[in-house]
């Protein structure tokens, strides 16, 4: 890490940092909507968390998942989800895709993670979880770039 002092982005645009919460918000009315559970909205949340590195938001949508009553098993096992049986099969159509959108430097959103997705999830459930992903993302780098304090 280095030592050089890092900008708050959020707190040094604050306005840019409000709209983002507020789409944040609004996708939450929309995974609602959808019928996404709450605990998967955690969940997709840890899971991009691990991707990008963020400890902060780790740290964060953790406890949200478990003050929700999300098994504590089911989030050791996440960044190995697909070797375990404990997701259904609406949890890895969502988690596959949100990883597919999380990794789009690796190859884009591959058609065969977004069929797989689209043959499971609704197409409301779909764009729901994508642009949940999408403001995920956007918070992990935000947390990221200005290096928010995570202290023991």
């Amino acid at each position: 890490m280095t030592t050089t002092q890092r900008v708050n982005i959020g707190k040094q645009h604050p306005a840019p940092y409000k709209t983002l919460i507020a789409l944040s918000e609004e996708v939450d009315q929309s995974l609602a909507a959808a019928g996404i559970d709450p605990l998967l909205v955690e969940l997709l949340r840890i899971r991009s968390s691990q991707l990008n590195g963020c400890a902060f938001c780790l740290r964060m949508h953790t406890r949200d998942a478990l003050k929700k009553g999300e098994n504590p098993d089911r989030i050791a096992v996440l960044p190995a989800w697909e070797e375990t049986g404990y997701f259904s099969e609406t949890e890895r159509a969502a988690l596959r895709l949100t990883e597919a959108i999380t990794r789009i430097s690796d190859g884009h959103v591959a058609d065969e993670d977004y069929d797989a997705a689209a043959a499971v999830l609704t197409p409301d459930q779909v764009s729901a979880v994508a642009w949940l992903a999408t403001v995920m993302n956007a918070f992990n780098r935000v947390a990221v770039t200005s290096r928010y304090r995570v202290a023991g």
